[in-house]
């Protein structure tokens, strides 16, 4: 590394503030980074209560070469600070006729899961179908994910790339792109549901958004030993061995900013100044500005934008080990009226009559989350934000939680609860997530690529954004991404 002697601030130890750190320090920036948990991780937290350790937040991940580059940035490997495991399967589909259907990582091995279950004709669409995807991520992936935008004009920089995009028909529907591709309608869901990572009804999503089935169905998902939070320790662990210090419990009151307007540090809420030549702010995009930049107004889509559907996530900690024929680490609990509950999710903002829901058993790859005889369930059921919602939370949440709990001991689930946590929208929103989901704006045509938030604010030079709100967007694949684009920002910015 070569030293620049430039300084910078990172705001949050989150996968974005930790990923932009690492590229920092690679271009020899020194950095230091403000956390105001006791711990790093951000979104990607963790709890331990009475025995039991549960992720708090993503549970999928994907996409390791992503990590690798932010570990080469220290000339550091991912393998030599973290185990990641391939899941195979990667999910356990359950259908509401009582079918199962699992997505085993890789071509070969799903092809022969698909032809065993679905039958030939699904399994020889499924070889077209994988071409299709990687086509897609091919042209998506550096052309318009992994790339900062001056402007909606640089989405022309690359005359060539749009065309294949409209060639492959990356602007049609996703879920009937999918749809026609299968005779099975089990695969149009297990296919087509990685759009609620973007915050979309399948029905509405454009099939762009495709490669985020590409991403886990292809590529694999793949849990790290020690739990999730195992990546972000090994990312602030790295760190510190090239010299970051990391200062946790530790918040930020506002950001420090000259005559010019340019930022210059942040001040902490104890008054203590941090100076230095660049920051970094990972804090959802309408939080930073209401509090760490006051008088300066959010971009209008980060105020007005459309945000992505909720979820309530119940922690438990249950006695005893047995748990459903055919369960795995991952699992989704599909419910049979697919349209209409997107409909319930997001335009007559209630919970979703016939849900769908997803049920990890981190325990099972993670002895230590869960006492001897005990499993760790981490359950999620998409809910509306609180924007489109009209939901009262006092009330609804122990409601909510008596149907989670009666779906549980129907699937056949273990129940016996030692320890439990349920978090709603009120309390995403309680941790600064806008709307009261932790997965930000929805990615709309009109709020993705150049047309999304962006990662600078002219009006405040030496400033860059990081995280889940502005560019690329959401899940752990992104806000590494985000956090390279703000380093990439923040290091152009002081040429």
């Amino acid at each position: 590394m070569n030293g620049t002697g430039t300084t910078t601030v990172v705001v949050g130890a989150g996968l974005s503030g930790l990923a932009a750190a690492m590229h920092l320090r690679g271009a020899g920036h020194r950095v230091t980074i403000v956390e105001r948990e006791s711990f790093p991780g951000g979104r990607n937290g963790t709890l331990e209560q009475d025995g039991f350790r549960f992720d708090t937040g993503p549970v999928v991940f994907t996409m390791v070469p992503l990590l690798e580059e932010a570990f080469v940035a220290l000339g550091e490997h991912v393998e030599d600070h973290v185990t990641l495991d391939l899941l195979d399967p990667c999910y356990h589909g359950v259908f509401a006729d009582g079918s199962t259907l699992d997505v085993r990582p890789g071509r070969e091995l799903m092809r022969e899961e698909i032809a065993r279950e679905c039958g030939t004709k699904d399994a020889a669409a499924f070889d077209t179908f994988v071409d299709w995807l990687q086509e897609l991520n091919d042209v998506e992936l550096p052309h318009f994910i992994d790339k900062n935008f001056s402007s909606p004009l640089s989405l022309f920089s690359s005359p060539s790339a749009a065309l294949k995009l409209l060639r492959l028909r990356a602007f049609a529907k996703l879920g009937p792109e999918v749809n026609r591709r299968f005779d099975d309608e089990r695969l149009h869901k297990l296919f087509s549901f990685q759009a609620m990572y973007a915050g979309l009804a399948p029905a509405k999503a454009l099939a762009l958004y495709s490669v985020i089935t590409y991403m886990d169905s292809v590529q694999g998902v793949w849990f790290p030993r020690g739990g999730m939070h195992a990546v972000p320790k090994a990312m602030a662990g790295a760190l510190e061995s090239h010299g970051v210090h990391i200062r946790y419990s530790t918040s930020v009151d506002h950001i420090l900013r000259d005559a010019s307007g340019a930022a210059r540090g942040v001040v902490l809420d104890d008054g203590e100044q941090l100076v230095a030549d660049a920051v970094v702010v990972t804090a959802d995009l309408p939080t930073a500005y209401e509090r760490m930049l006051p008088g300066l107004r959010a971009p209008w889509v980060a105020r007005h934008g459309e945000y992505s559907p909720s979820a309530v996530v119940w922690h438990l900690g249950v006695e005893g080990t047995e748990i459903p024929a055919g369960a795995l680490h991952h699992n989704i609990h599909f419910g049979d009226q697919w349209d209409e509950a997107f409909d319930d999710l997001m335009v007559a903002g209630r919970p979703m009559r016939d849900p769908s829901r997803y049920v990890a058993i981190p325990s099972i790859h993670d002895p230590a989350a869960a006492p001897e005889g005990c499993q760790s369930l981490y359950v999620l059921e998409p809910v509306p934000n609180l924007k489109v919602g009209h939901v009262d939370w006092e009330r609804e949440a122990p409601a909510m939680r008596e149907r989670m709990l009666s779906f549980l001991q129907s699937a056949g689930y273990p129940t016996a609860i030692r320890t439990e946590q349920l978090v709603t929208p009120l309390d995403w929103q309680e941790q600064g997530m806008a709307a009261g989901t932790p997965f930000a704006l929805s990615h709309t045509l009109r709020q993705s690529g150049p047309f999304r938030p962006r990662n600078i604010d002219r009006r405040v030079p030496g400033l860059a954004f990081a995280g889940s709100g502005t560019t690329p967007g959401v899940g752990i694949p992104m806000v590494l991404i985000s956090g390279k684009l703000a380093a990439q920002r923040t290091i152009e910015g002081l040429r």
